[in-house]
């Protein structure tokens, strides 16, 4: 190979995502087997099962237990609002937007008591063991798993508050910064900072990848003077969702 020449595997999975972009190998298509890619290329083996390999990684194509691979459906990604303004009544975006438009979302929650990690007590500025509030969400549309988040809240902001648990109490439901004011902590800013991972296998059997596929990861912090009050991972497949931002300028 010369420099700046592809590998092979590279060269022959680069043609197959072609015809799969172009639509000559449309959604359901079987993928040529790995002998016709070893005949049709010219290549080994070898060089024909990484090009599957790679293709299987970018999420282009699945493998079906005793069939063969197929080239997978590609989505239309759509958007998952974010806002840097306080929807109206309070509600948290995704609430407000199924309340605005033609939603069907629906969520469900679970909280627990629990010890903060290394990771989430430095972002909570506690100890690690310190005992946070931990709160998972499962976001679904139209019944299909479209967004994870797991949020942290110090005990010694919210304990024995009527605010302890997020979806419960008399402002169950509500966005942060509504609860957090009733019990007069002033949530004054707001950080984020979106990344990319391959999703955790427990994150992609909920939200319907294979292993591989590529994850958004919205880490938020929210903070009252200074202090960090509550803290959240939100995690979006990829292949199927865009982050949209609507930030207000002043």
């Amino acid at each position: 190979m010369t420099f700046g020449e592809q590998p092979a595997y590279l060269r022959v999975a680069g043609d197959l995502r072609k015809k799969i972009v172009n639509g000559s190998l449309p959604p359901h298509t079987r993928l040529p087997s790995q002998a016709r890619i070893r005949a049709e290329y010219g290549v080994s083996d070898t060089v024909a099962l990484e090009a599957r390999k790679v293709l299987m990684a970018e999420g282009l194509v699945e493998g079906r237990s005793g069939s063969g691979t197929y080239v997978r459906e590609r989505p239309v990604p759509r958007s998952v609002a974010r806002s840097g303004f306080r929807p109206a009544g309070g509600a948290t975006p995704f609430r407000q937007e199924q309340a605005d438009g033609e939603g069907r979302g629906t969520w469900g929650s679970s909280s627990a008591q629990a010890e903060a990690s290394s990771c989430v007590a430095e972002r909570l500025g506690i100890k690690p063991g310190d005992r946070v509030m931990c709160t998972r969400y499962v976001f679904r549309e139209a019944g299909e798993a479209m967004m994870l988040s797991t949020s942290w809240e110090p005990l010694a902001v919210t304990g024995r508050t009527p605010v302890m648990l997020p979806e419960e109490g008399p402002l169950g439901g509500m966005g942060v910064v509504e609860r957090m004011a009733a019990i007069d902590v002033i949530v004054d800013n707001v950080t984020e900072e979106v990344g990319a991972r391959p999703g955790l296998a427990e994150e992609l059997v909920t939200l319907g990848g294979v292993p591989g596929h590529v994850v958004l990861v919205i880490q938020r912090t929210f903070f009252a003077s200074g202090r960090p009050v509550e803290t959240a991972d939100v995690v979006i497949p990829a292949d199927r969702y865009r982050v949209a931002y609507h930030l207000p300028v002043k």
